[in-house]
């Protein structure tokens, strides 16, 4: 099994529990790590053969944009459970970053996995 990766994907969104924080956009970023068996895409050369990362990428902004979170683990469950049942990704690595929560130039987030790692993955 192989890895499909995205990493940086900034989204804005309304994301806290604190009552400005809920008036305001701001962004979050992701960074994902998705099993995929890619041989049959490098040997057809069809995106109907591969994961198509525009369409996860376009399916992630949508759902993150229009529904934020007070809680970053909120959304970064929302997005695993996207990407497993919509995308049929067995298995998932997602980094959700809250920039500047905590003060300027400071990252939070969260790093969840769902799924079972495939036998014989790349490591991550």
């Amino acid at each position: 099994m192989d890895i499909v990766f995205i990493q940086g994907l900034a989204i804005e969104t309304t994301i806290g529990i604190h009552d400005w924080e809920k008036r305001i956009r701001r962004p979050i970023v992701l960074d994902l790590e998705m099993a995929s068996d890619i041989a049959r895409a490098a040997a057809s050369d069809r995106i109907e053969d591969a994961l198509d990362y525009d369409a996860v990428t376009r399916r992630l902004r949508q759902e993150v944009s229009e529904n934020g979170a007070e809680l970053v683990e909120t959304l970064a469950e929302r997005c695993a459970a996207i990407l497993r049942e919509e995308f049929g990704i067995p298995w998932v690595r997602l980094r959700l970053n809250k920039p500047g929560a905590v003060g300027e130039g400071v990252n939070v987030g969260v790093l969840i996995e769902r799924g079972v790692r495939p036998e014989g993955s790349l490591p991550g």
